[in-house]
This record gives C-alpha cells, sequence and structure tokens, in this order.
C-alpha cells in the first residue's frame, strides 16, 4: 500500500485480446464501431478523460494493433502511450502488461476493451481504494437469482443467498507489486487457470484483502451481437441526456459557419434556418415553394449548394427537413403518391447525401436527417410515410460509418408529434399543449449540429423540452 502522502503513478491497462467469436461481427469486438467509433476506442475516451488516470496503454490482439497505433499517432488520447501484444489467455495478457509497467510500484487498472460506458467515479474509486487495499474488484448486485449446478447431470444443486453474491466487473485495479507476486507464485502452479486477476490474487495471496467498490448497471461488456444493439442505444441516451447549449455557446460555434436548409420554408426547417441566423451562421434556406428547390431533382440540389458556398466559401451543416406525409391505407395510393413518396421521403435525402459530401469533407461537418416515431413500429394508414422514415434511419447509420473516415458526421432528429403546417394538413386542429414547439426542436437540433456525435437518432420529448434517445 502506499505510504500516506506518497502518491504513486496510475496506469490504465485496456485490455483487447479478443477476437469477437460470440458476437459474429467477422471482426475483433473491440474494432465494432458504435456512433462512429470503434468500441476499443470510447473506452480509450472515457479512461483518458478521467483525472486519476496518468497514463493508457493496450494489449491488443497482435493481428489488429494497427488500429490503436493510429489513435496514438493522432495525438487525440494524450494518455494513450502505446500498445503491445496480447496473449493467448487473459492471464497471458496480464503477465505480458506486468513487463510493459517496470519495477516500479505503481497503481495498475485492468480494463476490459469492450466495457466503453466505464465512468469517472469508478475508476476514482479504484484508484483511491488502492490507497487502503492491494487489490480492488469493481461489483454490482445480482437482479437475478444465481443457481449452481452439477455440470454432468445439469441438476440444480444449490441456490446461493442472493444478498451475498454480486456480478464481477472491470476494471480490477491493484498495486504492481501484490499483482505481480500473486502471478510469481501462480506460475510455479501447473494446474494455474484463473478467469480472471482478482482469482490470482485471491487464490496465490490469501493474505491480501481485496476491496470491492460498486460498479454500475451501464458499464457493461459487449459480447453477444445483442450487445451491440444495446450499447448503441446506449450511446444514444447518453448523447440526448447532454444538457444544451446556451446561447452564448451556440453563438460562439455559429459564428462564421454556414447552415444550408432544405425544407426551410415552414415548420422546424423554418425554426431551424430562424434559429441558426439568430445565432450568427450564414444560413441559406431552400424548398420547393420558396426557391423551386425540389430535392428530388439533383441538379436543383447541386445548384443551391452550389449558390450557398460560392456566397460564404464554405458549407459547414446541411440539414433535410423536407418530406411529404400521405395518411390512408395501402390500397389507397396511387402509383404516382408511392412514387412521390419514396422520392422525397427517402430518394431526396440520397441526393443530397451525394451531393452535400464535398462540401462537408472540407469543413469536416455535419449532416442532418429528420425522421419519426413510428420508424421503430409500422402504423396503419401511414405505412409508406413509416418506411421512408425507417430507411432514413438506416441511412444515417450507414452513412456515419462510410463517412467517419473523412471527419463527416451524420445524425437523425426523431421529434415527437410537433406543430407544424404538415401534421395540421394530415391531421387537423390538435389540443393545445398536446405537440412540440418547432423551436424546442430547432434548439435540439443545433445542438446535436455543434456535438461530436455521430450516427446518433435523437428523439426530442415534450415532456421535459429535451433530447432523449429514440
Amino acid at each position: 500500500m502506499a505510504t500516506q502522502g506518497q502518491r504513486l503513478r496510475t496506469v490504465a491497462v485496456i485490455l483487447a485480446g479478443g477476437v469477437g467469436v460470440r458476437a459474429g461481427l467477422g471482426m475483433p469486438k473491440q474494432l465494432a464501431r458504435i456512433a462512429g467509433k470503434p468500441i476499443i476506442e470510447h473506452t480509450i475516451a472515457a479512461v483518458d478523460a478521467a483525472d486519476c488516470i496518468d497514463e493508457i496503454f493496450v494489449m491488443m490482439e497482435p493481428n489488429h494493433m494497427g488500429a490503436v497505433e493510429e489513435l496514438i499517432a493522432s495525438g487525440r488520447y494524450p494518455k494513450l502511450t502505446g500498445v503491445h501484444p496480447g496473449g493467448e489467455t487473459r492471464n497471458d495478457t496480464t503477465r505480458l502488461a506486468l513487463e510493459q509497467l517496470g519495477e516500479e510500484e505503481c497503481k495498475v487498472l485492468f480494463h476490459d476493451a469492450v466495457r466503453p460506458f466505464v465512468d469517472e467515479r469508478i475508476l476514482q474509486d479504484c484508484v483511491e481504494a488502492l490507497d487502503h487495499y492491494g487489490a480492488v474488484d469493481v461489483a454490482i448486485p445480482s437482479a437475478d437469482t444465481i443457481i449452481q449446478i452439477n455440470t454432468e447431470t445439469n441438476v440444480l444443486v444449490d441456490v446461493p443467498p442472493r444478498a451475498l453474491l454480486r456480478r464481477g466487473q472491470t476494471p480490477q485495479a491493484f498495486l504492481s507489486s501484490a499483482i505481480r507476486r500473486a502471478y510469481e507464485r501462480a506460475g510455479r502452479d501447473k494446474n494455474f487457470v484463473a478467469t480472471d486477476d482478482c482469482t490470482v490474487v485471491l487464490k496465490y495471496t490469501p493474505d491480501v484483502p481485496i476491496a470491492v467498490v460498486a460498479g454500475s448497471d451501464e458499464n457493461m461488456k459487449i459480447t453477444e451481437s445483442i450487445d451491440v444493439f444495446i450499447a448503441d442505444k446506449l450511446f444514444q441516451l447518453k448523447t440526448a441526456e447532454a444538457e444544451g447549449l446556451s446561447s452564448a455557446e451556440r453563438e460562439a460555434a455559429l459564428s462564421g459557419k454556414t447552415v444550408v436548409v432544405f425544407g426551410g420554408s415552414e415548420g422546424i426547417g423554418h425554426a431551424i434556418a430562424d434559429a441558426a441566423q439568430r445565432f450568427g451562421a450564414s444560413v441559406f434556406s431552400y424548398s420547393r415553394s420558396s426557391t423551386g428547390t425540389d430535392i428530388r431533382k439533383r441538379k436543383r440540389v447541386r445548384a443551391a449548394l452550389e449558390e450557398a458556398k460560392r456566397q460564404s466559401g464554405r458549407i459547414d451543416y446541411v440539414v433535410n427537413s423536407a418530406g411529404i406525409l400521405e395518411m390512408g391505407g395501402l390500397e389507397t395510393f396511387s402509383h404516382e403518391a408511392v412514387k412521390k413518396t419514396i422520392q422525397v421521403n427517402l430518394l431526396g435525402p440520397i441526393i443530397i447525401a451525394q451531393e452535400a459530401l464535398p462540401y462537408l469533407k472540407e469543413t469536416k461537418g455535419q449532416l442532418l436527417y429528420f425522421t419519426s416515431s413510428s420508424y421503430t413500429r409500422g402504423r396503419a394508414n401511414y405505412g409508406m410515410y413509416s418506411a421512408t422514415k425507417a430507411a432514413t434511419v438506416n441511412l444515417t447509420q450507414s452513412l456515419s460509418e462510410e463517412w467517419v473516415e473523412v471527419g463527416v458526421r451524420v445524425n437523425c432528429i426523431n421529434p415527437e408529434r410537433t406543430s407544424t403546417p404538415m401534421r395540421t394538413k394530415a391531421f387537423g386542429e390538435e389540443p393545445e399543449g398536446t405537440l412540440l414547439a418547432a423551436e424546442t426542436v430547432a434548439m435540439a437540433s443545433l445542438d446535436t449540429l455543434l456535438s461530436p456525435v455521430t450516427g446518433q437518432i435523437v428523439d426530442v420529448r415534450r415532456r421535459d423540452k429535451s433530447a432523449q434517445p429514440a
């Protein structure tokens, strides 16, 4: 244990030796992209941001070390100092990591690369616990009853009291001398096997008490394919929970920037254009009714973007709020109505994406789409609209991954029922107070444009006038 007043160097070791077989990703699971970045980068970013961590290095699957080397070269994570090949097993990887630490006493935290939601509180608690203990585990209570079985007969043999049980997480933290001593003793055991590092300490140095600090439900491990989906939704939640920017912050961020809005003559698009201009951006608003800009026509979209670039010298953000909502069962739709819905709600966004990309590459900008809550489940009498909005969500997510390498972000706003002329035309007048104000959606949209996230579907709800996950 550290002597009073002594501050030991604290090193976080990111364990990234897995190959993702169970996740079915066709690549190491730590390299799967969520919210526009590889999972391991989200994990590194979380650890790098913690004040209690001095240094980070990664123990990586040997055939994929280049991904981390690129992160080191980028300089985005100042505490990330190295990447080294991992071993065949978790324990082999820990031994190799201890060699990299050197002989000087330090605090070391071993953390799974596929736990990207670790927070600073957990990291800080681990570091502080090492002032009094040689080893620290992270765990949470089990909501499920845990049973013990006979593995040969598959028969239940015991039900341990749930109050005594916890589910282990990472990081696991140690004084380097304590974990090194445990592994030295384990190395002399020909039958040595352990699934984690605290088990090694418990078995081979039982004189070392292992403190347990509280983890969190969010600190999940991405192992199965469904975990990737859940993690993506958690990133949406965190994006949505982020506090909105102040007026001063919006003015500072939008000053000198150019915003192009398609569908800007009314409703949400008009509110975005008005707000962006109010905060100091150069705004170019286009629509079929006001400028004759039909987003189904590539030449019209191209001309609009060329005009904006010519007049302002740059295009930082492109917003598409144009859309049509035709009500009725599918049997009532004429061929022309089907064609128009698909062209305006899906082909138009595709054309805008293709034409806007060259400009957004120059500024590392963002493309923003809009969807509807009906995208998650088609509803009777506006299936055509729901289908095209579901496609818009898929387009957003795929483009965010395609364009991340060129620094262009793509997000999608999913507003709750909003007071717009399009909605009034479809549903008539609705009770006062039951609809979201277009201005509220505009503020959430601007804050999304000004954020670093990509691939997110951000729901904006009336109940608290803030962004929530779709």
